[in-house]
């Protein structure tokens, strides 16, 4: 599904898990043109208009955050900055330039108290900093009526870029036996390159008189022993991974219980098919050099 229409992108936040991801792609899409603006580059909580519009950006995607899930607890005015006011800064900025928008946003909106995964219309209720800067950000973009823009929610990320669970879990199985994993977390592993490859496959079918939103993950259910347990097993390391309750490992976060997100509306609106997370984690292990 290459686009014949030559699109100018703008991808902030490019150091990050998913703009690292989108670079990897780079060469795949001859007709689109990017340019990757880390935060010393472009930094969106300052955004100047000209920009977009001096370099004749009419795609923006945008995947800077501030993602410290923990820290954003005492640092409310920094991730407020990042993740509500400089999404607002930046819809702004591409409506004026009469851009496309994707923001990436995240199943933190939602509390986990559901029993079946999450649709793009559930009630969201944010438990966290982080998830009520996230949504405070959706909304922002929503009340910007901005023309041929989406948000996709994802979960869990994982890539061989920068700092996540898979690499956590590689690096501490050096050095130790065992490792305790909370268990009672469900949600979906989501392998970055999965989610750019989508993003980049349906920019040329984004066309609304409103923002859209939809959720993507990776196929299948897992909890984070779940997924522990997989990686050491398909990485073939010695580590044993032990099952605990969240009760049992207090963090300054109340993270949702369950957050499976519904994917049946992105999957049939652009005719995409998803991978499960197993099938993921492979290709990512073997890409890291790790023999499975």
């Amino acid at each position: 599904m290459k686009s014949t229409t030559m699109l100018n992108i703008l991808v902030t936040g490019s150091d990050g898990q998913l703009g690292s991801s989108i670079k990897e792609y780079k060469n795949v899409y001859p007709n689109y043109n990017f340019i990757f603006a880390s935060q010393n580059v472009f930094d969106i909580t300052r955004v100047d208009n000209c920009f977009l519009k001096q370099n004749s950006i009419n795609t923006v995607i945008n995947c800077a955050a501030y993602t410290a899930v923990d820290a954003a607890e005492n640092n409310q005015i920094k991730a407020d900055l990042v993740n509500h006011t400089g999404v607002l800064n930046l819809a702004l900025a591409a409506k004026e330039a009469g851009a496309k928008f994707v923001h990436i946003s995240t199943d933190y909106v939602f509390d986990g108290k559901h029993y079946k995964p999450y649709t793009e219309t559930d009630r969201v209720s944010p438990l966290s900093i982080y998830g009520k800067t996230k949504l405070a950000g959706e909304n922002a973009l929503i009340n910007c009526t901005l023309k041929n823009s989406i948000i996709i929610r994802t979960a869990w990320l994982y890539s061989e870029f920068g700092k996540n669970f898979l690499k956590t879990m590689l690096n501490l199985a050096e050095t130790k036996k065992n490792l305790k994993v909370v268990s009672d977390q469900t949600g979906t592993p989501t392998y970055a390159s999965d989610l750019a490859h989508t993003i980049l496959e349906i920019l040329p079918l984004i066309q609304n008189d409103k923002t859209q939103i939809y959720h993507y993950s990776n196929e299948g259910a897992a909890s984070w022993y779940d997924f522990a347990w997989t990686i050491m097993k398909e990485a073939n390391l010695p580590c044993k991974i032990e099952p605990v309750n969240s009760i049992e490992y207090q963090t300054a976060v109340q993270r949702p219980f369950f957050s499976l997100l519904d994917k049946r509306k992105i999957k049939s609106e652009y005719g995409i098919n998803i991978p499960h997370w197993r099938e993921s984690l492979d290709k990512c292990l073997r890409k890291m050099g790790v023999k499975i």
